[in-house]
This record gives structure tokens, sequence and C-alpha cells, in this order.
């Protein structure tokens, strides 16, 4: 079926996209996550381009929503730049992959006044457990590092970007649901975007982060050869997320959502083959582990992840 190869090619995509994120932060590309961050939400203006075919102009509450929730989105990819920089991307992208619905489901809970049926309440404790599976480093002994390095930023991006998510499809059902289909997602589109690039603004007033993204500029002027390598990289990068995110949303529209959001697990696993790929070329920046064990265990977990996904929709 044509939905079905719609969501692998779109996970497919996704995977590449967190593998060339983990590429140009562990190269050292992009000196820091903030610096990345703050390239991604100035990179996020180029949603103008949509203006022509449908933009309004929304009242202040709607105008304050899409800015907050574009700015949210921007910190909760910062904080999953923060996880993909400090551990391994087959570790970061299941995690964020499994707080994501758990929090997305408990976020909208009091808009949705419902109470968990039996079988959501075994979706969030298998998303909780093939959660943590992925993240310890088995067998447990005493003294031993439990969670791998980056492990809350992976937790904090899953909640708020499901904070973001939550808010993308408030604007859209409930603020600019009198617009036509094609107005109503070129305005909340655009305007969140816009949000993002608010967002780095926010990142200029930590010290640290501004001198990092101000030093970029120089050496970006004084490397013009590796600058123009990083920029298409990133570009690149860009456009084959966009991809990604383009032909999930068909998908959506021809098959089943709650298939298409279990089957999330195969990008988790294209992430594993991408990264376990790359390690012979870039071991210092892939460091992924091969022996049988590692493999059994995260790919028990993926599956234990997606069983969960399934059963919270």
């Amino acid at each position: 079926m044509l939905w079905i190869l719609l969501t692998i090619s779109a996970y497919l995509f996704g995977a590449v996209a967190n593998i060339l994120d983990k590429f140009l932060l562990g190269s050292k590309r992009f000196s820091s996550a903030p610096v990345y961050a703050f390239y991604v939400g100035v990179f996020s203006l180029w949603a103008l381009f949509f203006a022509p075919f449908g933009l309004r102009m929304p009242n202040a509450s709607g105008l304050t929503l899409c800015l907050l929730s574009g700015a949210i989105f921007l910190f909760g990819i910062l904080l999953l730049y923060f996880a993909i920089g400090r551990a391994q991307a087959s570790r970061v992208v299941p995690v964020v992959g499994a707080v994501l619905p758990l929090a997305t489901f408990l976020i909208s809970l009091p808009f949705k006044t419902e109470t968990l049926s039996l079988f959501q309440i075994l979706g969030i404790l298998l998303l909780i457990f093939g959660g943590l599976l992925i993240s310890f480093d088995l067998p447990l002994r005493l003294g031993k590092k439990k969670f791998f390095s980056g492990f809350l930023y992976a937790i904090g991006a899953g909640i708020l970007l499901a904070m973001a998510y939550v808010l993308f499809k408030y604007l859209s059902q409930n603020v600019f649901g009198y617009l036509s289909a094609k107005e109503n997602f070129v305005t909340w589109y655009v305007w969140t975007r816009v949000g993002g690039f608010v967002g780095t603004l926010g990142l200029l007033l930590v010290p640290t982060w501004r001198q990092d993204i101000f030093k970029s500029f120089h050496t970006h002027r004084k490397n013009k050869k590796e600058a123009l390598g990083t920029g298409a990289i990133f570009v690149g990068n860009k456009i084959v997320g966009g991809l990604s995110a383009l032909l999930l949303n068909l998908a959506f529209t021809l098959g089943s959502v709650t298939l298409i959001n279990a089957l999330v697990s195969i990008q988790y696993v294209f992430v594993l083959i991408l990264a376990w790929y790359f390690s012979k070329n870039y071991h210092k920046i892939f460091s992924e582990k091969l022996s049988f064990w590692d493999w059994a265990q995260k790919l028990i977990a993926v599956g234990i992840i997606a069983v969960g996904i399934f059963l919270i929709k």
C-alpha cells in the first residue's frame, strides 16, 4: 500500500537527518548545540516563502501562541542537540521518541477531559520501560553509571517538543479552524516558524552561548571552504528533514495515524544501522557498540517502544 511506502521513506529520511545532526555536532562543524540551534532557528525563516499561498495575520492572542509554540519547539530541539552531541544517536532518538507520545498524551489530557483506558496505561508503562531499557548499559553494576550521558536532555527534549506539538494542533483546530485548509496550514506553520526565529534571540541572552554564536560568524568567514562544506551539509540536512515531514503528512492522509505513529520504531532501526555504518569511518563521532547483546538490547527496546506507542494512541 502507498501509505506504507510513504511512511517507511519518511522515517528513513528522518533517520538520515538525525545522523547528519550527530555528524555536524560530533565533528565540531558547529562548536556547540546552541550555535547549531541558532542557525536552525534562522533557517526556519525560509517558511516565509509560503506567505503568498494563504498567510493571514492572526489576532494578538493567536500571534502570541504561534510565537510561543515556535520558541518552545526551538528550545526542544536545542535539548535534543545537547543530547545527540553527548551520546549515541541510536540511544537518544528512541528515548525522545518514547517520551514524546507519552508527554503529548498527558499534556493533552486536560483538553480532552478523558480518563486513561487499561490499554493506554499499559502503553505508558511500556514506553517508560522501553526508554529505560535502551538507556541502560547492561549488565547493571554497583558504582557504574546507569544512564547514558545526555539522558536528561533527551527527556527534556521530548517534553518540550510535546508541548510544542500540542500547541500546534490547538492552533490548527481551535485558533485558525475558521480558515480554509490551505490558509490554516500556511498561517500557523509560518507564524510558528517565525516564533522559532524569535527563540534564537533568547539564545543570545546567555553570555557563553552568545559568545559562541558571535565567534562562529568569524570562524565561518575565516575558513570559507570549510564553511561552504558545512553549509551544504546543513542545508541538505534541513531539506531531508523537510522531506521526512512532508511524506509523513501525506501518509497521514492515506492511512491510519495510529499505525503510522506506531511504525516510528522503523526510524530507530534506520538510525541504528546508519550509525553503525558511519562508525566504521567516523568512529570518534559515532561510537556505536557492535556486540551482539548491545544490538539485541536496542532492538528489543525499540520493539517495546513501538508497542507502547501503538497502545497509547
